[in-house]
């Protein structure tokens, strides 16, 4: 603890008397007016800005027709427009100040700002690459923190100090620096594992030769691989012991499986879905009183979108253990019956002809599959019939093709003078004294 106590001082002492050193080099009358110069830049950097940031960002407001990369690069050239002008002038002013001195300390500071200013400038760029906001705002910051401390020749004092900020339990030290450096590989093999994934699975998801399901099961495993390699290869790259972890993961994962014993089963049913090609996306299923079609497969839960606007996450052990209608599974035909009745006084020929010929006339039904109709029976009332269509369209929906039919119905058996009969009741009271006789 003695060691440690006394490196720690001596890296702040270094720290203290390098900023001490630069303190006093910056008082030298060489390094002041560049200070001033680097001084009226900014004030003309930020004026500018107030000036063409508005114009710029009206004249972007009315482009139309370009790329979406062109447009996004115009916002994020917006944002940083400020940094942008500092670098084009001090730069300039630096190459002016070249021509007017001979002595290279003359345009030192100069020179020294402009890099790091473009430096950070590209690093802004470079996070973009972060999709995650809070991310995105943590790799900035480190960039730009480790690209001034570099161009200024800190990186081995700062470095040192870090290291000397350490915990230690036996044989194992962690300290400040390899802690960052962790956090830096991983999120670095995080990002690329995202963009090569992220790749990939638009090249599977175009792959037509591959069905829907297997596409869905193939990006899965492959982000699972991809960034599980990246988590370890991240630990392992800053000397992390990784077969301690191994005996813990699998200590973990025994308790997870008998505490999350739903989340485990509905994790293997979501695989098995996957494998076994029940159902896909875009597939039409009823589930109980849920009927709409599959919109993603995912690994807890499938999405099912009804008519009506309404998505149901149904977990995937109800659609392995529970009874699942795939409307589409092996084709998209669907034949669908309807009941009607009409009056014993009408020919069943003519019926039989007319409601084949009303079902023919709406649009969803397949002419090529012919509608049939049968008598199912001789009711109190009405002869009853039975009329059968197919469908190649599912998700467009059933019960508006049946209304479709049952109008089409209608209207053929108005043309017709095909009635439709309904119950008729008469009621008496048997102790009225003066019963009103019925018309005949």
């Amino acid at each position: 603890m003695d060691t440690e106590a006394q490196t720690l001082t001596e890296q702040v002492a270094g720290l203290w008397s390098w900023l001490d050193s630069a303190t006093n080099n910056l008082l030298l009358p060489s390094r002041l007016y560049q200070l001033a110069i680097l001084a009226v830049i900014l004030l003309i950097a930020y004026g500018l800005r107030k000036w063409f940031g508005p114009k710029i960002y009206d004249w972007m407001r009315s482009l139309e027709g370009w790329p979406k990369w062109r447009l996004r690069l115009l916002v994020i050239l917006h944002q940083r427009l400020q940094l942008v002008i500092f670098v084009i002038l001090n730069w300039s002013a630096s190459a002016l100040m070249s021509q007017l001195s001979i002595f290279p300390s003359r345009r030192y500071i100069l020179t020294l700002v402009a890099t790091i200013a473009t430096a950070l400038l590209l690093a802004g760029f470079a996070s973009r690459l972060v999709r995650n906001q809070f991310l995105r705002r943590i790799v900035r910051w480190g960039l730009w923190i480790y690209i001034t401390l570099y161009y200024l020749g800190l990186i081995a004092g700062v470095s040192g100090f870090l290291e000397s900020l350490a915990i230690q339990f036996g044989d194992f030290r962690l300290s400040v620096l390899a802690v960052i450096k962790a956090l830096i590989v991983t999120g670095i093999l995080f990002t690329l594992a995202r963009l090569v994934s992220s790749q990939t699975a638009q090249r599977i998801h175009a792959n037509e030769d591959i069905s829907p399901s297997m596409r869905v099961l193939a990006v899965k495993v492959l982000q699972i691989t991809l960034f599980g390699a990246a988590f370890f290869i991240g630990l392992k790259a800053v000397g992390f012991d990784l077969t301690g972890l191994a005996v813990l993961s699998g200590a973990i994962g025994v308790g997870l499986g008998f505490g999350l014993q739903k989340v485990v089963s509905n994790l293997v049913s979501g695989v098995i879905i996957l494998l076994d090609k029940s159902i896909k996306p875009g597939d039409v299923i009823s589930l109980g009183e849920t009927f709409g079609w599959i919109n993603s497969l995912g690994a807890r839960y499938v999405s099912v979108v009804t008519r009506d606007g309404r998505e149901y996450l149904i977990p995937n052990e109800d659609l392995i253990t529970g009874q699942v209608v795939n409307w589409s599974h092996s084709n998209d035909f669907v034949r669908l019956d309807i009941y009607f009745g009409t009056a014993y006084s009408n020919d069943p020929h003519i019926v039989r002809a007319l409601a084949i010929d009303a079902a023919k006339s709406v649009d969803r039904v397949l002419a090529y599959r012919a509608p049939v109709c049968h008598i199912v029976g001789f009711g109190d009332s009405s002869v009853d019939y039975i009329l059968r269509f197919w469908i190649s369209d599912p998700t467009g929906g059933l019960t508006n093709i049946r209304g479709n039919v049952y109008l089409a119905l209608w209207d053929k058996f108005q043309e017709n003078d095909i009635s439709i009969p309904f119950p008729q009741r008469e009621v008496r009271l048997l102790d009225d004294p003066n019963p009103v006789e019925s018309p005949k």
